[in-house]
């Protein structure tokens, strides 16, 4: 077996992956930084991306410089490549038979590049649920698991890939990633809507309502008594049921109940209250909560979060500018 295996991620579709099969090469992209020849180390890469690219987040610098110093010198003649044809579900495999190279005339989107013999092609559906578990990492360029490497070689010879029973398993084995990928899509919504600064959070909380289908006005900042929004049917709060909502937005303070009664006193009797937190109750505040005199809803981050999802859709543009999300399919989870 090789003594390396990697995967180089061709993007979208086979056209990709044709041109790298047909021109005996493998590629990846960052082109606007020229030749990787020119930085002596990792760092001076990220200092290239940085800025190039001034408004990616700090660790979309970080990983691109991780990959292409990885491109340039992780990879060794004799390695093993695999690169995937979405488009046709398979698997080319290949040698590398050179160091890196700077050709941005062999493939412009792609121009820091490796010479490859391909050899062969793996039919996804022949591997195991593990294995191509493995394989749909995002990265665009990782190293495989032994054991991913392993199997690969054996189907590239023939050799049954898959045993009789994994399919038996493939259901759960893809609940389980569905059910992870899902609690991380929603971790990665809370770290968003948690760099929002305070008045930012309001309006946040205030679109929310207006996807539900109220109208809203937002107490100018530094006015505070109690109320940072108001939600309405005709948005003055003549019409019921009139919400009052106040929002605290710190994320590692709890509220407690002296401040939930603070903000219950001076409501009147018909009002409905919104208390949001982002760091969340404590114990007596829910308590203080169950006994107010106006009905009283206390909303953390979890339950803001998963309302926000929940009416996502009926969102206008100023609320989708704070939050921008899109929406993605999955397969409906087996029983």
């Amino acid at each position: 077996m090789p003594p390396n295996s990697w995967m180089v991620r061709a993007g979208s579709g086979g056209l990709v992956a044709d041109d790298f099969v047909e021109k005996g090469l493998v590629g990846i992209g960052w082109g606007d930084i020229g030749t990787l020849d020119e930085y002596d180390k990792k760092s001076a890469i990220e200092s290239a991306i940085r800025e190039e690219y001034p408004d990616w987040p700090t660790g979309r610098h970080r990983s691109s410089s991780s990959q292409l110093q990885r491109f340039r010198l992780g990879l060794s003649v004799g390695d093993r490549v695999v690169t995937y044809d979405s488009s046709r579900r398979i698997y080319h495999v290949g040698t590398v038979e050179s160091d890196y190279l700077h050709r941005p005339d062999l493939l412009p989107e792609y121009p820091n590049v490796r010479k490859v013999a391909w050899v062969g092609v793996v039919e996804r559906d022949k591997l195991s649920v593990a294995t191509r578990n493995t394989l749909g990492s995002t990265l665009t360029l990782f190293r495989l698991s032994e054991s991913a490497a392993d199997e690969i070689e054996r189907a590239l010879a023939g050799q049954a890939a898959t045993p009789e029973n994994d399919e038996e398993d493939a259901d759960k084995d893809e609940n389980t990633i569905l059910a992870d990928s899902k609690s991380r899509a929603i971790e990665f919504i809370k770290d968003r809507v948690n760099r929002l600064d305070a008045n930012e959070m309001e309006q946040l909380v205030a679109g929310l309502l207006r996807a539900m289908g109220y109208k809203t006005r937002v107490s100018p900042t530094g006015a505070d008594r109690g109320i940072d929004v108001m939600a309405s049917p005709d948005g003055f709060g003549f019409e019921s049921p009139r919400i009052v909502v106040e929002v605290k937005h710190r994320s590692s303070t709890a509220m407690g109940a002296q401040e939930l009664r603070t903000f219950l006193g001076g409501r009147h009797d018909n009002d409905k209250g919104l208390y949001v937190s982002t760091g969340g109750f404590t114990k007596d505040a829910r308590y203080e909560a169950d006994r107010a005199k106006i009905p009283l809803m206390l909303m953390d981050l979890d339950e803001l979060v998963s309302a926000l999802l929940e009416y996502y859709e009926n969102a206008d543009a100023k609320t989708r500018t704070l939050l921008p999300l899109e929406k993605t399919y999955w397969p409906a989870w087996a029983d």
